[in-house]
């Protein structure tokens, strides 16, 4: 079991996922909270959790959500997405797509130890599945 969504953005285990979200965050300045206890513990990205609805987990969002600081960003489309289910409207793919290749530069030059690989080619992959849903009209969907 994994993450599937359309246009080829991502296949992969959910927790590789999180991974890379959460080192896209890393390196476009965002804090990582650890959370959990001892047995498990995870990092998540420091944002206003307390304004993040269910529709926008499910990527619905009225206009590109704010960081902390209120300026826009795109990759909080990403950020505050659900792993497993949910949209990428097809309005945002292009915005996010343009995010994600100004952060490719800063992402580690070496493979990661998991199931991403090469961190700048799987995030090539998914700017590459953004546009064609862009160009296509179509969201990219979580399944």
């Amino acid at each position: 079991m994994g993450l599937d969504t359309t246009h080829g953005c991502w296949h992969g285990a959910y927790g590789a996922f999180n991974r890379w979200r959460n080192k896209l965050a890393e390196v476009a300045g965002y804090e990582l909270d650890i959370i959990g206890s001892e047995t498990y513990r995870s990092e998540t990205p420091v944002i206003d959790w307390g304004l993040v609805t269910a529709a926008n987990i499910m990527g619905e969002w009225d206009a590109i959500p704010c960081r902390l600081d209120g300026s826009p960003d795109p990759l909080m489309l990403l950020i505050a997405h659900a792993d497993c289910e949910g949209i990428i409207p097809t309005r945002f793919c292009d915005p996010l797509a343009d995010r994600l290749t100004e952060l490719l530069p800063a992402l580690p030059a070496e493979a990661d130890r998991g199931h991403i690989g090469d961190w700048r080619q799987k995030t090539q992959t998914f700017i590459d599945g953004l546009r064609e849903a862009s160009e296509a009209g179509e969201d990219v969907e979580f399944h």
